[in-house]
């Protein structure tokens, strides 16, 4: 499902920014650029950055010099994983829950143990009889009782293996949940790159459209042109202006995911690195589809915690079924006490009155309004939907595996097509472009060729970076580190 968003995600962005536009420059017709379209240009206007200061010690009355001021912090995806994974409120909750439960063993264990205890009890009994000679009487017992399970149908014995089991199975929660801050992290940087790359095609086309324009206008005012061809060029570069800023706002509200994943202070810029992503990259070759599922299996902390599952419930018959047996219990203690009109001192009560005790008991459960056969009942079914549940685990993972490796494969499939698309689509808007200035071509048709090329950059990012999230997703799966993007 996460894999499904994410992809409907991507998708969308390029429908969005269908219309932003790339064309080729040459050292000819190369646009100068214009203020306000660059990445850096906004970024400056943004935040009211002044030309930074000639190199010097600055006085009281100078800002200080840019190159003095501490560089904001550069995410790349490692990091970013790095970080979440020491830094997520969730994980550290499930971390929490698994030393929750290795106290629980430690108390399963001491169960095993003898117990002890100390008592005393006070009273003071007043008798308002008047036929009695001492109507206030102080009375005090002190006792000291020992107790030992001998035998409980092994129980005791059923639940400490248990619980040892369920801190195997809180472990690999703890990594589970690893995974899945992996996987989400992987998504937002995909996708935040996207972005990122979407934006420079916006802000390349904007310029482009610029030239262009300019272009037209000295056509229109020579003659060459009419006004009609003039204003389709000028209702085009508004356009591509619309979408610099579409993309900008696409790129913004990605980092804002993968900030608030990071749970990142809101005083904290989040600004990714820029990785050199090689055309092999994109088309690595990939293991066979079954050797990936292989692997996920044992890889994947789910798997192996719907298997431990299955043991703790069949562990939990057991402790079901030893409601039917009799349990037999040794017990021993000590006491004394002492009794205000008892004809002895009270140091004398107390050690006339000490004594020792010792018992042995034997229950032997006949009749229990069949909550023993219900318990041992209810057990089977929960083993019977652990298996099914450990059955799910692994139909989903497979599904998951087959569904990455598709994708992966026809991303890379689509990648190579469109990139060879793309290539032929550039030189035939180079010819268009330069019929148009020698007045051969008219605007329509420079525009249906740039839109045609602009399309074709557009699939090639889209089966890219497809491509590069498939081939992570299935690195997760098989328990490896990221290796495409660093």
């Amino acid at each position: 499902m996460k894999r499904f968003v994410l992809t409907y995600c991507i998708v969308l962005a390029g429908l969005l920014s269908a219309e932003a536009r790339e064309v080729p420059t040459t050292e000819e017709n190369r646009p100068a650029p214009q203020s306000g379209l660059t990445e850096q240009t906004a970024g400056a206007q943004s935040r009211n950055e002044s030309p930074a200061s000639p190199v010097g010690t600055p006085t009281a009355n100078e800002p200080i010099p840019a190159d003095t001021l501490p560089a904001p912090k550069i995410w790349t995806l490692n990091e970013c994983l790095r970080y979440a994974l020491e830094n997520n409120i969730q994980l550290q909750q499930s971390r929490n829950n698994y030393l929750s439960g290795l106290e629980d063993t430690q108390e399963a264990k001491a169960a095993m143990l003898p117990s002890l205890t100390a008592s005393t009890t006070q009273g003071f009994t007043n008798y308002p009889s008047t036929n009695v000679s001492d109507r206030n009487t102080y009375t005090g017992t002190y006792g000291l009782n020992a107790g030992l399970t001998l035998y409980e149908g092994g129980a005791l014995r059923t639940a400490v293996k248990q619980q040892k089991l369920q801190n195997r199975i809180d472990a690999l929660t703890v990594a589970e949940s690893e995974n899945d801050i992996r996987i989400a992290i992987v998504q937002a940087y995909m996708q935040a790159l996207y972005a990122a790359e979407a934006v420079e095609v916006a802000v390349n086309t904007a310029e482009v459209s610029r030239a262009q324009r300019d272009r037209a206008e000295e056509l229109w005012k020579a003659g060459s042109i009419s006004r009609v061809d003039f204003a389709q060029l000028e209702s085009q570069y508004a356009s591509d202006l619309y979408q610099v800023t579409t993309a900008r706002t696409s790129l913004d509200n990605y980092r804002l995911q993968l900030k608030q994943l990071l749970e990142l202070d809101i005083t904290e810029e989040m600004n990714l690195a820029a990785p050199v992503i090689q055309e092999s990259e994109v088309l690595s070759s990939l293991p066979a589809k079954a050797a990936i599922y292989a692997t996920a299996l044992e890889a994947m902390p789910e798997i192996e915690r719907g298997k431990l599952a299955v043991e703790s419930a069949e562990l939990g018959i057991r402790q079901a079924q030893a409601g039917f047996y009799p349990s037999v219990s040794l017990t021993a203690g000590i006491g004394t006490g002492h009794m205000s009109n008892g004809g002895y001192e009270s140091g004398s009560q107390i050690w006339n009155r000490f004594n020792e005790n010792v018992g042995l008991t034997l229950s032997v459960p006949i009749f229990s309004n069949r909550r023993n056969r219900t318990a041992v009942n209810k057990a089977r079914i929960e083993e019977a939907n652990s298996r099914l549940s450990w059955q799910d685990l692994q139909k989903t993972l497979l599904r998951e595996v087959e569904s990455a490796y598709l994708d992966a494969v026809s991303a890379q499939s689509q990648y190579s097509a469109a990139s060879e698309k793309e290539r032929y689509a550039r030189e035939s808007f180079d010819l268009t472009q330069e019929q148009f200035n020698l007045g051969v071509k008219n605007t329509v048709e420079l525009i249906t060729a740039q839109n045609e090329w602009a399309s074709a950059r557009q699939e090639v990012l889209q089966a890219k970076y497809m491509a590069l999230l498939n081939i992570e997703l299935l690195n997760i799966y098989q328990g490896l580190g990221t290796s495409t993007i660093d």
